[in-house]
């Protein structure tokens, strides 16, 4: 189907967009606000952990909305990889996510990064997007019940 706009919108493509993507967020909440009626807006959740000196060793940030919570970052030093302290940030994420209300959290996580981790704290593949973001990669979309 091929539709004729009106010749009254005009496009503009580019890269970052600030005051675009804050009037999207802010639309979609309102959507997302009408269709949750009684569900308290999310939230945001981060865990951050800073060594001795007061650097940052590692982080996750992520959401609470509803029943669900989800992981959108997650790292930790590379010194630091292996010491237990991803597992730490996990187990602060997910207590204060049930402290919420949660039940279950969300995360994807490249190949390339730690699928593995993830399962080894619990977390179950849903599904993988093949080729993503390489022909030899795949983004990997995990589960976990709180």
């Amino acid at each position: 189907m091929n539709r004729t706009l009106p010749e009254a919108y005009s496009f503009a493509v580019g890269e970052a967009d600030a005051a675009l993507d804050q009037r999207l967020s802010d639309e979609l909440d309102a959507v997302n606000a009408a269709a949750t009626a009684g569900t308290p807006a999310a939230r945001e959740l981060t865990v951050r952990v800073v060594d001795a000196s007061g650097e940052l060793a590692a982080g996750v940030s992520g959401w609470t909305w509803g029943v669900a919570a989800g992981i959108g970052m997650t790292w930790v030093r590379e010194a630091a990889r292996g010491t237990g302290l991803g597992e730490r940030l996990l187990t602060d994420f997910e207590a204060e996510a049930r402290s919420r209300g949660c039940t279950h959290v969300f995360v994807t996580s490249f190949t390339f990064q730690a699928p593995g981790f993830y399962e080894k704290q619990g977390y179950r593949e849903i599904f993988r997007w093949q080729g993503v973001p390489t022909p030899d990669a795949a983004d990997v979309h995990l589960r976990k019940e709180l």
